[in-house]
């Protein structure tokens, strides 16, 4: 089973990633194979990005809302790939756009986290 899905991950009015926590458990109830998540996962044009509400930098932001799906669904054993978006306002916003950089991984998480590149060809299986 392949789950795919795309950002923004929070509500119109809130930074809080409410819809990606429920994302989280559907992937932890449902197990699938593969979750291709893009983004934006810290959306360029959010009220609260635009108007410099946030408490951390963009790149703290990211890395908070990374961390909340990789040790989320790590009971679920599925293979995570991050496709980023020209919105994510963390990233480079040139095309195409390189993937992620997260050198804070755990080591235990790299065999099933994958960082792609926009376009990219994915292989499932």
């Amino acid at each position: 089973m392949v789950l795919v899905a795309c950002g923004p991950y929070t509500t119109s009015d809130s930074i809080a990633y409410d819809p990606l926590t429920d994302l989280v458990e559907v992937i932890v109830r449902d197990r699938p194979d593969v979750c291709v998540l893009f983004g934006p996962f810290l959306d360029a044009k959010h009220e609260q990005v635009e108007n410099c509400q946030l408490l951390g930098s963009f790149a703290e932001v990211f890395k908070l809302c990374l961390k909340m799906i990789i040790e989320g669904t790590r009971s679920a054993g599925s293979q995570l790939v991050f496709v980023p978006s020209l919105r994510d306002v963390h990233h480079d916003y040139v095309y195409p756009q390189p993937p992620f950089l997260y050198p804070e991984l755990p080591k235990d998480d790299k065999p099933r986290v994958h960082f792609v590149s926009d376009p990219c060809t994915l292989d499932v299986d």
